[in-house]
Formats: structure tokens, sequence, C-alpha cells
């Protein structure tokens, strides 16, 4: 047997030993109520003179601490247990404490070796696991991502070989036009080649034949229809990445909360009501109304109101640039183009105008009608709607620069699609090519298809706690198609998806007088407040 279990058997065996020297205890014992631990006589004397115990009260130098104030969690004396400090407080003995403080100490051990230790062994491999799970599936979106950019390409290619398939059949035409006339121009100067010839010899012969001779040049002077073919042209249409976006596809990140945490720690549910994230002062007032606004991507913004002057402020409030009207007038609305530039209407001397840097191009001029509201196109045209001279007529035109090419006025009934003027109305496209137009006197939207085919007219939701009739005003769509109406009479934005379902209200912003609307590049909605000239920037999806 090694001595080391030899001297631990005798230690088992012996009753009592001296916690220092080990010898056994007899009669002569002592007891450190402080450390709980067993001495002889000499080794007591030693244990209690070394400084580093704390044996001692730290007010009472000559008591040894006997007490602990379960209030203050604090070993004490007899004398501090009397004193006004602990007076009414629970004072029990230190080895009270200690048996209290050792069963705590055995409950947490086992807490975290039965309860805490597993669980959190459970969510490392979990988290494990997930990583895993995270590179697999990554593997699987990437093949998949792939795979659609294949089919897209696929499909692209298509296209454009279509495209070049119907570019040849139309050099074919053409040349095949060009061919014909080619041999019919080739016969007509051959022929006038034989009746030069003949007339040469003619003009030199005998009286007889010149006298004889008739005319032949009638037939050459009607000369053969000179065809000009149309040289073929391929007009791309301008790239939307927002449209490029909304066909291919979107990332979903659907974050996984591992179930055993929910014992650790209480998750906080996640808000998803609107909230304003910005709210811009102007120097638009009652007295100059805030009208019209348009977002740049960068999150600045132009602003036109009352007066003659169109205002470009950042988030922070700051005027960064001005630009005055041709006519002096007030711009009726504003927009920006896709190309980046500012278009606004003057409805006093009829013109859609283009601001170029410094420079202010007029690009429509109308007769006969004056134009309201304007929205830029997905191929950078413009749709414009206007009224007639004597307010009794409401039609859209859409432009490709300064040129006309569609109107939209009436339905398949030969009904107006949009109530007489003399009111408020506003336009906007969206991504699936509708034109979406608030009609402010009809108390309507109004969305129509690209061909201008009605498609469904909103009037506001079947169930309303409204406390005024649904006027709508400032008109914008977002990225996912969704539709936002200004209802300025219940101090609220409706939105809708674009088949025209009503899908929620924003009326939690505090929104006074909202008129204009516009959408960022991060789907932020920027809300013009006409009366008070301040602009809100709202977040409204999650």
């Amino acid at each position: 047997m090694s001595d080391y279990k030899k001297k631990h058997l005798t230690k088992a065996q012996d009753a009592v030993r001296c916690h220092v020297c080990e010898n056994p205890l007899q009669v002569l014992q002592e007891h450190c109520k402080v450390c709980f631990k067993h001495f002889c006589k000499a080794c007591f004397s030693k244990h209690l003179s070394d400084n580093s115990k704390t044996h001692n009260c730290p007010k009472h130098s000559s008591n040894i601490i006997e007490n602990h104030c379960e209030q203050c969690d604090s070993p004490i004396c007899a004398i501090c247990a009397s004193s006004k400090q602990h007076r009414g407080h629970t004072i029990i003995s230190i080895l009270e404490n200690y048996v209290k403080k050792k069963k705590v100490v055995e409950k947490e051990l086992t807490e975290l070796e039965k309860l805490l230790y597993p669980k959190y062994q459970e969510i490392a491999a979990n988290i494990l696991v997930q990583k895993a799970n995270l590179n697999e599936n990554s593997k699987q979106v990437l093949k998949a991502i792939d795979k659609h950019g294949e089919d897209l390409h696929r499909k692209i290619d298509s296209i454009i070989k279509k495209l070049k398939a119907d570019l040849d059949e139309m050099n074919s035409k053409h040349l095949a036009v060009l061919k014909k006339q080619e041999d019919e121009i080739k016969r007509r100067i051959s022929e006038i080649i034989q009746s030069m010839k003949n007339l040469k010899k003619i003009e030199s012969g005998e009286f007889k034949l010149i006298s004889s001779f008739k005319s032949g040049n009638a037939e050459f002077r009607e000369m053969p229809f000179d065809q000009n073919v149309s040289l073929p042209m391929f007009i791309p249409n301008r790239i939307n990445k927002k449209q490029l976006y909304s066909l291919i596809g979107f990332l979903s990140d659907h974050t996984t909360k591992y179930a055993g945490a929910q014992s650790l720690r209480q998750v906080s549910p996640q808000k998803d009501e609107p909230r304003v994230i910005a709210e811009i002062r102007t120097e638009y007032n009652d007295a100059n109304e805030l009208r019209s606004i348009s977002c740049r991507d960068d999150g600045d913004f132009w602003a036109g109101g009352s007066d003659n002057i169109m205002r470009l402020y950042n988030l922070q409030g700051e005027m960064i640039k001005s630009i005055q009207t041709l006519s002096r007038e007030m711009p009726f609305a504003i927009v920006i183009t896709r190309s980046g530039y500012l278009a606004y209407t003057d409805k006093n001397d009829r013109t859609v105008n283009i601001v170029k840097e410094t420079r202010i191009e007029t690009a429509i001029i109308l007769r006969g009608w004056r134009p309201l509201d304007l929205c830029s196109t997905s191929s950078d045209g413009l749709l414009v709607i206007m009224e007639s001279d004597d307010y009794k007529q409401t039609k859209i035109a859409r432009y490709c620069g300064s040129t006309e090419k569609q109107i939209i006025q009436f339905d398949d009934k030969g009904e107006p699609l949009y109530s007489p003027s003399g009111f408020s109305k506003n336009i906007s496209e969206n991504i699936n090519l509708d034109i979406c137009v608030s009609d402010y006197k009809a108390r309507a939207v109004v969305v129509v298809n690209q061909a201008g085919k009605l498609r469904f007219t909103y009037t506001g939701p079947s169930y309303t706690t409204a406390r005024g009739p649904f006027n709508p005003k400032g008109i914008t769509t977002d990225s996912k198609g969704w539709i936002l109406t200004a209802d300025p009479n219940n101090r609220c934005i409706h939105i809708l998806d674009q088949d025209g379902q009503f899908l929620r209200y924003i009326n939690n912003c505090d929104l006074q007088d909202p008129s204009s609307l516009s959408v960022d590049s991060r789907d932020n909605l920027f809300v013009a407040q006409c009366s008070t000239g301040t602009v809100k920037k709202i977040q409204y999806h999650f």
C-alpha cells in the first residue's frame, strides 16, 4: 500500500486531527469559529496570529468575528451586533451563515453542472450545426442564383437572337425591293443605250428616216418609283435597376432563433409599425405652401411651392441649390427623371420644362391644354396629366422627348376615365407599367395598364373609421409595386398592392396636411406637409 493511501487511511481512522500538524486531538483541542477548522493548542495560537487570516473585527480589533448581519451581508463581532448600525437587522451566527452559504454554493454548482453548462454545450453544438447548414445552404442558394442567371441569360440570348433574326428578315425584304428596283433600272438603262444608238443612226441618215421619226422618250420620262428603304434602327430601353431586381428575384433572410436560448433570455418582439426616421424643415409655410417634392437616389430631394423657386434640400434641411422657373411663374409639379434631371410643369404658360445643370429647356408646349402633374417612365419618357382650357376634360399624354406617343382619356365604353378638372390630380407609373392617378374630385385612385385600359378604381377600404371623405392627393409607387396615396382629410397614407387591394394605413406618424409623396431608392417614403412646410421621411418596410 502506498504512503499516500496509508496516510489518508490513518486520517480516516482518527477521530479528529489538527488542521496544521495533523496530530490527533485528544481533550486539549481548539476550534476556529471563523474558519470552521480544528487545531491543537500550539497551532491555534499561531493560526490566530496569522495576519493573512481575518479573525478580528475591523472596527473592534480585539474582538473575534462571531456573527453575520444578513441585511449588510457582512461578518461582525458581538459589539457590532448591538450597535445602532445593525439595530433591527437579522443577526445570525457565523456558523449558521456558513451553512446557509454552503447550501447556496451547492445549489448553484448543481444548477451549473446539471442545467446551465449542458444548455450552453447544446447551444454551442447547435451553432456548429447551423454554421455547417449555413455553408451548405449558401452553396445551394448560389447554385439556384447561378441557374436562374443562366435561365435569364438564355432568355436574353433568345430575345437578342430573335431581334437579329427580325433584322435579317427586314434586310431580306428591303434587299428584295432594292433588287427589283435595280433590275428595272438596269433594264431601262439598257433600253436608253439602245435608243441612243438608234437616234445617232437616224440623225446621220437619210431625209426619209428623220421625217418618219417618232419620239420614244415619253416612256423614259416616266421614272420608275424611287423607293427609299427605311433603315432599321435599334432603340434600346433604358435599363432600370429596380425593375431588373423585381424580375430577377430577391433574397429572403429569415433569422433562426435557437429555442434553447428562450429560457435564458427574454426576446423582444420585432416592431413593424411605420416610423418617422427624419423630419426636415424647409423654407415653405402656410404663406408659401409646399406643393410638390421628388427624391434623388442620394436621399436629397427637390421641392416646389407657391413661389417661382425650386429648391434642393438635404436631410438636415440645408438648401443645397435653387432654380427659378423660366416663366417666373409657380412650378405646378416637379419630378426627377430616370436620367436624373429635374422636370417641372408650368400650368400658366402650358409647358413642361427640363433643368439640365443650370440650363432650362422647354420640352413640351401645349395648345388648348394645361399640364398638371407628371412622372418619369421606365423608358425615360414622361407621362403628363393635363386639363383642357375650359376645365371640362382631363387626359394623360405619353411623351418620348417632345413627341406625343399616346393619349389616355376614355374607357372602353367611351366614358371619361378622370373627372373634369379644376381639382388636384397626381400621377405615377408602377413597376408593372400601370399608370396610377389620384383623382381628388372623383375621390378615387384610377389605375390603367400601359395600353390605357382600366384595371381598377380604389375609393377607400370597405371598412373605415375615417373622419372625413377620401380625397386623395399625392401618389407614388415603390419597388414592390405598392401604391401609396395621401389622404389629407384623414391625415394618413393609404397603401395598396398593385392589384388595388388595401394593405394598411400609415396613420401613426402625426401627419399634418399630407400632400405630395415620393419614395427613395430604399423605399423610404417622403411626405410633404403642405401647410407646415415640413417633410417627413418614413420607414414603412420591415
